[in-house]
């Protein structure tokens, strides 16, 4: 395995800000990534594992230790149980993996199309959109533990998933490198179509949609958003959705409807289990004052897409991070609620 010194890390990310790793590796096998622990160890170096770059800002001092890239390959398929198991190695680019399953007629990540990035990072963040979420239909993580160097499967009871969750990215934060994911799937299953978009979409259709129109479907309704990466669209360098969804308790929710309804408006609102709420933090942002197109010299919002931030061509990762606070500050003055960013940052 090579290790490069000073390499510029805004190449490898969807917002195409940030400076350099110190250290940078990529990793094609388990042993290349155990290989890049014992560099780390031997240095004492600094960590930080990098997937597709799709959900990342990275600081404009970069990093100052070893960036390691997860790009192990691979994806097995076999049945058991009346579900189709698909074995993917995290380095594998997750919308060709949702291709190939929606081609071989197996349902349960169809509205998850679109999306960037690799594999290794859908447990991490327990992606999901449009009605889904890989928590579903992960099976097994295999993954490789830091500070013992010891290989180990997950089960998904394990990962501690929730809302936009895992252990992964919250109380075992870099104690776990994902190698690979197994999802079950169901051979012959009908697409979900639960999402309201999707719904107005195939609203007209006297028949049920198909695997693959629900998956254009799902592309075509991403790019109309900017959600969908594509050559010389600027509102595409982003990080997807930068703000999370609040949930909110009863009396929070209480209090936040008390002032939307002074405003003679209403907010969307779904269900997020008993005593709670999960409201649109798209709503909240534009309601406060952020409308899409929104500037802030360098970056803004997206003319398409009040959740995303963009950079509008030149930006720094602190024109990012200006913004988001800009926007943070704004919610939580006109309607008492904390918005919680979805990426990770990186050399803060």
């Amino acid at each position: 395995m090579k290790i490069q010194e000073n390499i510029p890390l805004a190449p490898y990310t969807t917002f195409k800000v940030g400076g350099p790793a110190r250290y940078f590796a990529e990793a094609v096998s388990e042993q290349d990534v155990q290989d890049a622990l014992a560099f780390c160890a031997s240095r004492k170096l600094a960590l930080f594992v990098l997937g597709g770059g799709s959900n990342l800002v990275v600081s404009d001092q970069g990093w100052p230790g070893v960036v390691l890239k997860v790009s192990i390959p691979g994806i097995h398929s076999e049945t058991a149980n009346s579900r189709m198991l698909f074995e993917v190695g995290a380095g594998e680019d997750w919308d060709a993996f949702v291709a190939q399953t929606v081609e071989a007629g197996c349902a349960g990540v169809e509205c998850l199309s679109g999306i960037p990035g690799t594999t290794g990072g859908t447990p991490v963040q327990n992606v999901g959109a449009y009605g889904q979420e890989v928590a579903e239909t992960i099976t097994q993580v295999r993954v490789l533990e830091v500070a013992t160097g010891k290989i180990a499967e997950m089960s998904n009871g394990d990962c501690g998933f929730s809302y936009r969750t895992s252990l992964f990215n919250s109380t075992q934060r870099e104690r776990y490198i994902v190698l690979k994911v197994t999802y079950a799937l169901v051979p012959g299953g009908q697409p979900r179509i639960e999402y309201s978009d999707l719904k107005k979409y195939f609203t007209d259709r006297a028949s049920a949609p198909t695997l693959a129109q629900t998956r254009k479907a799902v592309r075509e309704i991403r790019h109309g958003k900017a959600m969908l990466i594509a050559a010389k669209d600027e509102d595409c360098r982003s990080a997807g959705s930068f703000f999370k969804n609040p949930i909110l308790t009863t009396a929070e929710y209480a209090a936040l409807n008390t002032i939307v309804q002074r405003m003679n408006k209403q907010i969307p609102t779904y269900p997020a289990g008993p005593g709670r709420a999960k409201v649109s933090a798209a709503w909240l942002v534009e309601n406060a004052g952020f409308h899409k197109g929104y500037s802030l010299g360098p970056v803004g919002i997206s003319r398409k897409h009040s959740l995303a931030i963009v950079n509008r061509g030149n930006a720094r990762a602190a024109d990012i991070i200006a913004l988001k606070n800009q926007v943070q500050q704004g919610v939580k003055r006109v309607f008492g609620i904390e918005l919680h960013p979805e990426p990770v940052f990186v050399g803060f």
